[in-house]
């Protein structure tokens, strides 16, 4: 391929965690990413597809990540690639590259955009979680380009951006199934002689192909990710938390950390009811994907930010179906993007690194009558520290057996609150968090 390209130079502010402690890397345990001194990190990532491509000023940019930062994300996830459905040219109306006599020659319009959005990223002390190129619709470089531009393009991109702290996501969208073969002879041509890259991949909904062991000799391919989904049906529950994914958290061996890529997007719809998803179903979500595997971290997603929505009402491009969409700066205020910040709180006061699934903690599972109350637990190992999520009506008749060298509290996963009283009964009708730890 010939084109013109320029590796950007990143320069970070003072209190940035990675120059603090260094790049990132997969954990000796294989569950979870920390920096090169060993500091772990917790990925916390903010869903925005399209906002580097359709944002229209660095100024409107930088208020959707000082937002972000705020709410103590760690991690923004975003597409590189435009045309694809949701985004066919960026707010100039510049495409990503374009095909003359076969041959794929990238726009250098486009990506100078691109290079000042991902150094605002990495510039906000922020993990840059880029896809590479997305592969669901007949509309996207996965499925319209041929396997050699699919190669040119994300080696380029790769090239580009590489020494920026990222995790890059190969292909977003593909099942990974009929066209397995094709992403890994791309991933091995392009990350192949690059152990240091850290690799991941965005599967279609309901879909952890990894239990595959085709795919563990993949040794770019270093972090697990998947997607659980919009789907509100019983069978979409079970499979998060009773499918390949908790199967995977109970083995007790792992090769890679597990990433949720795609809990449930606040405000977007329901596959099955067809309803807006409420913060409650993106928490519970958020919990159980921490909690049923090796916790390493998780995204969320807010409904008009993930498409970069302007035209409040209507339905984002190419997405018919997923609801009317807020614009992406109202939709910057969904109260689960707040609840986020909890979520990384609570997880960063506790020995995270260390938990591991302990489903045989709960007696009487309510989640095999009604999935919908599945109650999530894990425990480190000596089990000093045991942690359980409990969906709405699951906590009525549960007071903590304590011994003598027993603590505990009760977690609020919507303000934060702890309640360390014996005396406090949780309100059933809301989900809670239950923590104990023995001294």
């Amino acid at each position: 391929m010939t084109a013109l390209f320029v590796t950007v130079g990143i320069m970070f502010a003072a209190d940035d965690p990675f120059q603090q402690h260094g790049k990132l890397r997969v954990s000796t345990s294989k569950t979870h990413l920390e920096h090169a001194d060993g500091t772990p990190f917790f990925f916390l990532a903010d869903t925005c597809w399209t906002g580097p491509a359709l944002s229209k000023t660095a100024a409107d940019w930088q208020t959707y990540l000082d937002d972000r930062k705020a709410k103590r994300f760690s991690a923004v996830q975003f597409n590189m690639l435009s045309p694809w459905r949701t985004a066919p040219t960026d707010a100039d109306g510049n495409t990503s590259y374009r095909i003359v006599d076969g041959q794929l020659i990238p726009n250098e319009t486009f990506y100078r955009r691109l290079d000042q959005r991902i150094k605002a990223i990495n510039d906000a002390g922020l993990l840059a979680v880029p896809v590479l190129c997305w592969a669901n619709s007949r509309l996207d470089p996965g499925k319209t380009l041929t396997e050699a531009q699919i190669a040119d393009v994300v080696r380029f991109q790769f090239r580009r951006y590489e020494k920026m702290n990222a995790l890059w996501i190969l292909a977003g969208d593909t099942g990974y199934r009929q066209d397995a073969e094709l992403w890994k002879r791309v991933g091995r041509a392009v990350f192949g002689t690059k152990p240091d890259a850290l690799v991941t991949t965005h599967p279609d909904g309901e879909n952890f192909p990894w239990t595959s062991d085709r795919w563990v000799d993949e040794t770019w391919l270093n972090v697990w990710g998947y997607q659980s989904g919009h789907g509100d049906s019983d069978k979409t529950l079970r499979w998060l938390t009773n499918g390949p994914v908790a199967e995977y958290g109970r083995r007790g061996q792992y090769s890679r950390p597990v990433i949720n890529l795609e809990p449930p997007y606040e405000a977007h719809n329901g596959y099955a009811s067809g309803k807006p998803h409420p913060p409650l179903h993106v928490r519970r979500a958020v919990y159980w994907s921490l909690l049923n595997a090796p916790p390493a971290g998780v995204t969320y997603g807010g409904h008009g930010v993930w498409s970069w929505h302007t035209k409040p009402g209507e339905h984002p491009t190419g997405h018919h179906g997923t609801g009317p969409a807020p614009h992406w700066r109202e939709g910057l205020k969904h109260p689960g993007s707040a609840q986020m910040t909890q979520v990384r709180n609570l997880f960063e006061s506790l020995p995270w690194t260390e938990l591991r699934p302990a489903p045989e903690l709960v007696h009487d599972q309510p989640g095999v009558a009604d999935p919908k109350k599945f109650v999530a637990s894990a425990a480190t190992l000596d089990r000093k520290t045991t942690v359980f999520y409990f969906p709405p009506e699951t906590v009525q008749a549960l007071v903590p057996n304590l011994g003598p060298n027993d603590s505990f509290f009760w977690f609020d996963p919507r303000t934060g609150q702890r309640q360390t009283d014996i005396g406090f009964r949780p309100e059933p009708k809301e989900d809670w968090v239950l923590v104990m730890q023995r001294r």
